[in-house]
């Protein structure tokens, strides 16, 4: 064989080679600049907080600039729809596809549109609440007013996060009492101030709210027309049982594990409570080369791995939540067909 011919069969087979789908995988590079969107507008909120923690130990392991870009949920998906290249990420919560369900514009079903990532965190916050001279004690008061034919009136931003314990409440009392879901009904407002306001003007008897948010207000006395009390918290025991012991400002862990299931019940069938951990997760462009989202995920199992991501997060009142793609997707469409069903029984009532 003639040289020029050796020198054209090698130059064949490593283009061949190069072609091929593992060398691909092998060569793909991870962008130098990414920008991570999320749902959320505030620099101030949990959505961003979360997403900044998660972004600053992605950049350090993979050698490459993460930046957070708060432009809300209608931009962040359209970002997300226009990059196929893989220089825009998202991380949102459990919003993306109860937006969804409630059929809220600007929504898709997140599981067909996008490619979902890893979990990452879980804010176990989602609670609520009542004034402190409030005649309803508990959920059992509430639900107990209800059946007796009392309108309930609970505050919420509707279509999403804040909504879906609502539904859950209405769910519980017709489960409980077939009819009495009639007597919980909607103010639907805007952001946790708008809600809290709801309160203190007299047009709602329970809000959604969150502990981070809402905390400082169940300290002050009684007699103070801004004080609130606890009366559901709508995280898992499992995860409340991983916060700090000393909770959050001067409300202990063991204070808060009291206002969540079993201790206290809001019923989803019957036979077992209702749950929800609002769970922070990569969402990925869905021609994005699968190799990128691959890196992302391998990178946080180290990241998590080496336990120093966990420290910031629970400092920050988050509950470390790392699950690989494969989990996650997994978990999540199982949360969301529950949470589909509670919607349409109750929307169907």
């Amino acid at each position: 064989m003639s040289i020029n011919r050796r020198t054209l069969l090698v130059t064949g087979l490593i283009a061949a080679a190069a072609t091929s789908p593992l060398a691909a995988m092998a060569e793909t590079k991870l962008p130098p600049n990414v920008r991570l969107v999320i749902g959320s507008k505030s620099t101030g909120g949990d959505t961003y907080q979360n997403s900044a923690i998660v972004a600053d130990a992605l950049a350090k392991k993979l050698g490459i600039n993460v930046k957070v870009d708060a432009v809300g949920a209608s931009a962040a998906f359209k970002a997300l729809d226009r990059d196929n290249r893989g220089t825009t990420w998202m991380i949102f919560h459990d919003q993306s596809y109860l937006g969804w369900l409630y059929g809220q514009t600007g929504y898709e079903n997140p599981f067909d549109t996008y490619a979902i990532g890893p979990t990452v965190a879980i804010n176990p916050g989602n609670a609520y609440l009542v004034p402190k001279d409030s005649p309803y004690k508990s959920m059992d008061d509430i639900f107990r007013a209800a059946a007796d034919g009392t309108k309930i009136r609970v505050a919420i931003q509707p279509g999403g996060v804040s909504e879906i314990g609502f539904s859950a409440m209405k769910n519980a009392a017709k489960v409980m009492n077939p009819g009495s879901e009639k007597n919980i009904v909607a103010v639907n407002t805007g952001s946790q101030s708008d809600k809290n306001q709801a309160m203190w003007d007299g047009l709602a008897d329970v809000i959604n709210g969150s502990i981070q948010a809402n905390e400082q207000f169940t300290q002050l006395p009684a007699d103070d027309q801004k004080a609130m009390r606890f009366v559901w918290i709508t995280a898992r025991e499992k995860t409340l049982e991983q916060a700090p012991e000393e909770g959050m400002g001067k409300t202990t862990r063991a204070d808060l594990l009291k206002y969540a299931s079993p201790e206290t019940n809001v019923t989803l069938d019957g036979k077992q409570d209702f749950t929800f951990d609002k769970e922070f997760f990569f969402l990925f462009n869905k021609d994005m080369d699968p190799a990128i989202s691959k890196k992302v995920s391998d990178a946080l199992a180290e990241i998590y791995k080496d336990g120093e991501i966990q420290k910031r997060q629970k400092a920050a009142f988050f509950i470390p939540n790392y699950l690989p793609t494969d989990e996650a997707q997994s978990h999540l469409k199982e949360k969301a067909d529950t949470y589909k069903k509670v919607i349409e029984d109750i929307t169907s009532s």
